[in-house]
């Protein structure tokens, strides 16, 4: 088969039957291996950073995604998608349509290039967010291509491959090859005996989890440690419905100072922290408000492992957490819990505001739903429902563009077409990529949307010295009018009250069509974690514990260890000791 044939049928394999991105005569060869290929389908977006969005939020959901554009003007466009996926281990790989090769060879001024002409350049924008890249060309396509795979697989990050116009169609062998790797055995029982050693001698050990579980397929043998160990569990923002709510020994979201003391209380107090896939920035953590033990920490990632700083390489998330499943007996403890969730609802007339908002919609979500929130407050107020069994929250906490969340929702949709996706976003960032309600309507995919009006942006309004700085303005618009702009299925509505809010959610049980809900609220309406949130952030610069303020410089760090805060301080402190 030829080159793009070749490279649809892997992703294929690995799950990925749908391909985002815009047409440009440098990758209709791509396209067509697309379209022809019965198994796979080419989904049109709005703009590349669109596309890069859609396949990111595709991503979270069935484990790989992938985005197509042409040369320069293509994938430069869909940079900071890929630059989030990268930030936040989202297995995204771009695909790009190149000029054929006699013209790179022979550095022909062709379109999309500069006057000065440097064929790689764009190859070379995107070293640093991505895990690796590769420009095919007549000598290396398969190798190339397997190799790239196969760091895919592994680092489940965003990879890059160049495919000129001549090399797509060029025939390479289809020889099978195995893109898994497997645990280093010696290392995997090693660490398993140490970390055994170190649970079994401490007193008051609590497993915190996050979002990397996720991207390394390792949420199955997560819940049964955690179930089977009895160890008390909390997780970081991110890692939001890791855990039912109804597991014994689950403490429900770690919010810092600001909310859930038991579960602060409990780390407070342990003397051995099994942190399971941790990103500790920020927003996720709240501020890293957290009381660290170093000598106690064990840090268990997706690649590799640390216990007391001594790092574990080439083994499994997932095989880590079976080996301790098995090694580890039940442990019982007295487990005292805050309440998780909020209280029921009222229904009242009068104003809409997030007291009523949230509590809600925690009432509106179901089972198996996959709930997208937009940056900002919106975040804030959802992380504190109690969700249902086998819901899916997809945030983008760490990278934080605003405009992510209603493309993401539309990637998920049409990985899960046969799930409800309930995107929640505000206004401002709704903006910035709105005209991929259209393509939602185009493909048939049927989310309920909730659109949160509140005048502007108001996550910067209140870190803004001055609340009505004209810069936080933005144009105003009637949502709810515009999502009727489009050509489909569609039924939508504004509300601006409490009551009418609830008849909303109610309309959306009985339509069959994707449905539109335009909020409007005031502009300093927010939750009240939020406004205790930012008030610390504005009085004190958030900042990490002293003994993790290690200087990134000091240290050499590997590619995939200086993204997440943790593992860089595990790698300093294990030079340092050295």
């Amino acid at each position: 088969m030829n080159t793009a044939e070749y490279l649809v049928k892997k992703l294929e394999e690995l799950g990925v039957n749908d391909f985002f991105g815009l047409p440009g005569d440098y990758n209709f060869n791509i396209l067509y291996a697309i379209e022809n290929n019965p198994n796979t389908n080419w989904i049109g977006c709005t703009n590349e950073l669109n596309a890069g969005y859609a396949a990111d939020g595709y991503a979270r959901q069935r484990g790989y995604g992938a985005i197509v554009t042409t040369y320069g003007v293509g994938e430069l466009s869909a940079m900071n998608a890929i630059a989030g996926s990268y930030a936040e281990n989202i297995p995204v790989i771009t695909i790009v349509g190149a000029p054929a090769t006699k013209c790179l060879e022979e550095k022909t001024l062709v379109h999309h290039n500069f006057w000065n002409i440097n064929t790689r350049a764009f190859e070379t924008a995107h070293k640093s967010i991505v895990e690796t890249t590769a420009f095919l060309n007549r000598d290396n396509a398969k190798i190339e291509i397997d190799r790239v795979l196969k760091v895919f697989v592994k680092e489940k990050r965003p990879v890059y491959i160049a495919i000129p116009i001549d090399i797509a169609k060029m025939e390479i062998s289809d020889r099978d090859t195995d893109y898994e790797w497997t645990s280093n055995k010696n290392t995997l029982e090693a660490a398993i005996a140490k970390i055994t050693r170190k649970i079994n001698n401490s007193v008051s050990p609590v497993i915190l989890g996050d979002t990397l579980i996720k991207r390394f397929d390792s949420r199955l043998e997560f819940k049964e440690f955690v179930e089977k160990t009895g160890i008390p569990a909390t997780n970081f923002l991110m890692g939001t419905g890791l855990l039912n709510t109804d597991c014994p020994n689950y403490l429900g979201t770690y919010f810092g100072k600001y909310r859930n003391p038991k579960a602060q209380e409990r780390l407070e107090n342990t003397d051995c922290l099994i942190a399971v896939g941790a990103i500790y920035s920020d927003l996720n953590s709240f501020g890293f408000n957290l009381p660290y033990k170093i000598n106690s920490h064990i840090a268990i990632y997706g690649t590799h492992t640390y216990v007391e700083g001594e790092k574990f390489d080439n083994i499994k998330m997932s095989d880590v957490l079976e080996g301790l499943t098995e090694a580890l007996e039940k442990r019982y403890f007295n487990i005292e819990k805050s309440k998780i969730g909020y209280e029921k609802t009222e229904i009242k007339s009068g104003e809409l505001t997030s007291a009523y908002i949230y509590p809600r919609l925690q009432e509106f979500i179901k089972e198996n739903d996959i709930i997208v929130a937009e940056t900002g407050i919106l975040t804030n107020g959802i992380a504190q429902m109690k969700f249902p069994n086998n819901t899916e929250l997809h945030t983008q906490t760490l990278w934080g563009s605003i405009g992510w969340a209603t493309p993401a929702a539309f990637g998920a949709c049409v990985a899960n077409p046969n799930t409800r996706v309930i995107l929640v976003t505000g206004e401002g960032s709704h903006q910035l990529t709105a005209m991929e309600i259209g393509n939602m309507l185009r493909h048939g995919v049927k989310p309920v949307v909730i659109v949160l009006n509140n005048n502007g942006y108001t996550i910067e309004r209140l870190l803004s010295d001055n609340p009505g700085d004209k810069f936080n303005d933005i144009m105003q618009m009637n949502y709810s009018k515009f999502a009727r702009v489009f050509e489909g299925d569609i039924w939508s509505t504004k509300v601006t009250t409490a009551d009418d809010f609830d008849k909303a959610l109610k309309v959306t049980q009985i339509m069959n069509k994707l449905c539109y809900i335009e909020i409007c609220t005031a502009e300093d309406d927010m939750p009240e974690l939020t406004k205790e949130v930012i008030s610390d952030f504005k009085n004190k610069a958030p900042s990490a514990p002293e003994a993790y303020c290690k200087r990134a410089d000091e240290v050499k760090l590997t590619k995939q260890e200086d993204m997440h805060f943790g593992t860089t301080i595990h790698e300093s402190l294990r030079k340092e000791e050295e």
